[in-house]
């Protein structure tokens, strides 16, 4: 799996996120069509966490 998979509703998946990281802002997970893996890059530097702790994270919620 090379990018996070959001299926659902994702303003669902984005209120969990800034339930479960406080710091992360609406820009920092600003989610647009083919820029999933952009936005995993930035989650990575602003969370300091590794791609696949953010794609266990994305599974999860």
């Amino acid at each position: 799996m090379n990018t996070p998979q959001l299926d659902g509703n994702w303003e669902v998946q984005k209120t969990k996120l800034k339930e479960k990281f406080a710091a992360l802002t609406d820009n920092d997970i600003l989610f647009a069509q083919y820029k999933n893996k952009e936005m995993l890059k930035k989650l990575q530097i602003q969370l300091g966490k590794t791609k696949e702790e953010l794609l266990k994270i994305f599974k999860e919620i």
